[in-house]
């Protein structure tokens, strides 16, 4: 199987990717609402925990859309989606050890790493619109980091916002390759 094959496959069956942004906006959303009115450890272990649960909800997303939900098995990129995904709670464990010393720079770290980890989708998917989204991410982060530290306290919500808004152009992407096919 040749690349623009298996990156087609990507796109086909997880429909341009959308539904990991999607559900990755609402573990956000819910983990920037309990940093805001709650505690750092309780928003730690919420981006944490949810994080591992965004492939089996974004699955979930596919199933009830009907259709295949996973790639064939022996599939060539499974090994590329896997090592892209575990880069993220390793990656996160700095973003702790950083928000426990320093709790304001828990959200801005983890949407750098987060957005890091988009920068493998763009040759999972053959998607460029991937490299956008980690582009913006990780501005974010680090803006709120060395330029915009008042920006600290709301990264996670703007991250939630990115990230929903990414996956309307990813599900349109994959709309329209699809009506072309």
């Amino acid at each position: 199987m040749d690349v623009k094959a298996a990156q087609h496959d990507v796109r086909r069956v997880y429909r341009g990717g959308f539904s990991g942004p999607l559900v990755s906006a609402l573990i956000w959303a819910v983990a920037s609402a309990v940093y805001q009115w709650g505690s750092i450890t309780t928003a730690i272990t919420v981006l944490f925990i949810g994080g591992m649960l965004i492939f089996p909800l974004s699955t979930l997303v596919l199933k009830l859309m009907g259709s295949p939900a996973f790639l064939p098995k022996g599939h060539p990129s499974i090994a590329l989606a896997m090592q892209s995904a575990f880069t993220v709670p390793l990656g996160l464990l700095v973003a702790i050890a950083l928000g426990t010393a320093a709790p304001s720079l828990f959200m801005p770290a983890s949407l750098i790493i987060v957005g890091a980890h988009y920068l493998t989708f763009i040759s999972l998917y053959g998607m460029r619109l991937y490299g956008a989204l980690a582009v913006v991410l990780v501005a974010v982060g680090a803006a709120a980091i060395f330029v915009a530290p008042e920006l600290r306290d709301i990264t996670g919500w703007i991250g939630a916002a990115v990230l929903l808004v990414a996956s309307l152009p990813l599900f349109i992407s994959y709309r329209r390759e699809e009506s072309r096919a």
